[in-house]
């Protein structure tokens, strides 16, 4: 085991060799590692060790302590061995090795398993190869070793077993300190990346494992805070009179007077775009894959600095549809508490009289999407069992032209009462499948991210010219924003130039300009109900935009990035981490600059913005102050079992 770990490490750090370098990791890597192998030999050991005494010592049990060796050690070398050979290509994706994304993605074999034979068949060959080379090697080896297995006396297993125990307690802790190491023991240098190469991706995922388990659903403790100092921070920080706050039981709950009024509210598209980071966005000063998106920032209301919540699609969709902020924990789309009764858009705008849908190219099941929805407001999904006859069906569904396609049916026989629709694409995810002869490829392949990132764009200007042609353009406001970037990575603690996303709004009723300021995800629903003309009242804690003053304000972001979370107000960062300080930082021309401690407020922020999603959730505060809940709570699980059956 060690040996098999240490060669794995050893070609991770030559293939990551200037980072591990500029990151001063070098011998800290090999020490530590060798420390977190123990900790993973421990593990295994430990249950050998306590079957040794009952097995081991009976002549007519020896031949299962035979069998039990034979198939358990070989089973945990193929685990290992596939463990490390998955590494290079998570780390290609998250920058990080197998963490709590790797534990998800277990839940969804299908789109998983299609994405790796199309996009990984060389890696996964070589590493089924390899590991079927190992189990052979192994049980060739524990053969040889198990042919004369005579019985262990009782008298010397009562003995050596505690021992053994001892030995195994003692890796597994590696310390005599109060806590026993975990991932923050090996946190040495600002690039999270090169701190994971001292682990080893068993120990990672297991760990993984392990917090979900134990952590509260929402999210960490990044440090104590008292809930009436959170409370009263996030509030100063919403930028909403004290007067406008009306419940004392739901602490952010207010009203918010929109910015616009109108005979008839407006309808609300939000065009959700996978993966779509500002690299990609020649307006943003990325490749030039977006004509069609570069053409239509000058058409409508441009943010030149928004930022993502975070690196997985709930994520967006936490931040775009409830205005929540981000956890160490996994979004609220997935997590129980919030699978009723917790605040979406959709269910305001359900109560205002509007039809509210989602429609997506997969399978809602997906990140339990469509549990959620379905659950907090939303009237119908649709997914990929719903379209006819699709131009294209890859392994994430079907294209999105055939998405638009739909969208664009169902929003012109909408009628006169007022629609909101989530319309979230696909074909920009690995492994790029997309319709042939619709555009331009950028190189000889053509299943790659750019030209994925082109095709998405091409689909988009076409639906595009379709709505301006439409019966619903005029009262209609769109927002077409990135869940988050492709790929996340870098060897800041946060790389906060991969979360920054485009963001346009557009519209009959929408005036061209640019927004300069920082902005989040999270203060797109607010804005969003200003321009539709809806006055309500919700507990989103997000800014609403489109007030006097915003284009003068330096803004704010939160980024979730694993388990750190950074709180940016202009160009100055809190970075949050588990049993670590607060570390502050400038942000610089795509750098993070270690500044110390020269805004006392800013950590105060970050650490009551981070308790205060935690705290919420936990204590079920995000939702409306209605009187007919448990009402509301009926239908929505009858609509939920109704979808569900129909998957």
């Amino acid at each position: 085991m060690l040996g098999l770990l240490t060669l794995s490490r050893l070609a991770l750090v030559a293939w990551q060799w200037q980072r591990v370098i500029d990151a001063d990791m070098l011998a800290n890597i090999f020490i530590q590692g060798l420390r977190f192998d123990m900790v993973m030999v421990g593990i295994v050991m430990l249950f050998p060790t306590l079957l040794l005494l009952p097995l081991a010592t009976s002549r007519p049990l020896l031949k299962v302590w035979k069998v039990f060796l034979t198939f358990y050690l070989p089973t945990v070398a193929v685990l290992l061995t596939f463990m490390e050979c998955s590494t290079p290509s998570f780390i290609n994706q998250f920058d990080a090795r197998p963490n709590i994304l790797f534990v998800e993605y277990l839940n969804h074999p299908i789109e998983v398993g299609s994405t790796l034979l199309a996009t990984q068949k060389l890696p996964l060959t070589l590493a089924i190869l390899l590991c079927a080379f190992i189990a052979w090697q192994v049980s060739t080896k524990l053969k040889g070793l198990t042919a004369n297995l005579h019985p262990v006396s009782l008298l010397s297993a009562l003995v050596i077993t505690p021992f053994l125990l001892l030995a195994c307690a003692g890796a597994i802790r590696s310390t005599l300190d109060h806590r026993p190491v975990n991932p923050s023991t090996v946190a040495l240098s600002t690039d999270p990346m090169a701190n994971d190469l001292a682990l080893n991706s068993a120990y990672t995922a297991l760990y993984a494992m392990y917090e979900m388990r134990h952590e509260p659903e929402g999210g960490m403790n990044y440090g104590a805070m008292a809930p009436e100092e959170t409370i009263e921070r996030v509030r100063s920080q919403m930028k909403v009179h004290a007067d406008d706050f009306v419940s004392a039981q739901l602490p952010t709950l207010h009203h918010q007077q929109a910015t616009r009024t109108y005979p008839r509210p407006l309808n609300l598209v939000i065009i959700l775009e996978e993966s779509l980071g500002a690299e990609f966005v020649g307006s943003l000063g990325g490749l030039d894959l977006t004509p069609n998106l570069d053409r239509l920032a000058s058409e409508g209301l441009w943010f030149e600095n928004l930022y993502a919540t975070g690196t997985r699609s709930v994520r967006g969709i936490e931040a775009v549809i409830t205005g929540f902020t981000p956890t160490a924990a996994r979004s609220v789309v997935k997590l129980g508490k919030s699978q009723k009764n917790f605040f979406t858009i959709a269910q305001l705008l359900g109560q205002q009289g509007y039809r509210t849908s989602f429609i997506y190219g997969g399978e809602a099941q997906f990140d339990n999407m469509g549990r959620f929805f379905v659950n907090n407001g939303f009237d119908s999904v649709i997914d990929q069992d719903d379209y006819v006859n699709p131009v294209f069906t890859g392994s994430w569904g079907v294209s999105d032209e055939d998405l638009f396609n739909r969208a664009h049916e169902e929003f012109s026989q909408s009628g006169d009462r007022p629609f909101f629709s989530l319309v979230f694409s696909s074909s920009n995810h690995s492994p790029y499948e997309f319709p042939d002869n619709r555009i331009e490829l950028e190189g000889s392949e053509k299943h790659t991210v750019n030209n994925a990132v082109k095709y998405a764009d091409y689909a988009l200007g076409q639906f595009i010219e379709k709505a301006r042609q439409s019966n619903y353009w005029d009262n209609t406001v769109f927002i077409i924003v990135a869940d988050h970037n492709s790929r996340v990575r870098g060897a800041e603690l946060v790389p906060v130039e991969y979360f920054h996303i485009p963001g346009l709004i557009m519209g009959g009723t929408i005036e061209p300009g640019v927004f300069k300021p920082v902005a989040s995800q999270i203060d797109l629903p607010p804005t969003l109900l200003s321009l539709i003309g809806i006055s309500s009242v919700h507990p989103m804690i997000g800014h609403d935009l489109t007030l006097p003053g915003m284009q003068a304000q330096a803004g704010r972001a939160i980024m979730q990035y694993n388990a750190t979370q950074a709180y940016m107000e202009g160009g100055h960062l809190a970075i949050l981490r588990k049993d670590l300080p607060i570390a502050e930082f400038a942000y610089r021309e795509s750098q993070l600059i270690p500044t110390g401690s020269n805004n006392k407020e800013l950590p105060e922020k970050a650490l009551a913005h981070a308790s205060w999603s935690s705290m919420t959730y936990e204590q079920q505060l995000y939702r409306l102050d209605t009187p007919n809940l448990q009402t509301a709570a009926i239908d929505d699980i009858e609509k939920s079992e109704e979808v569900i059956g129909k998957q």
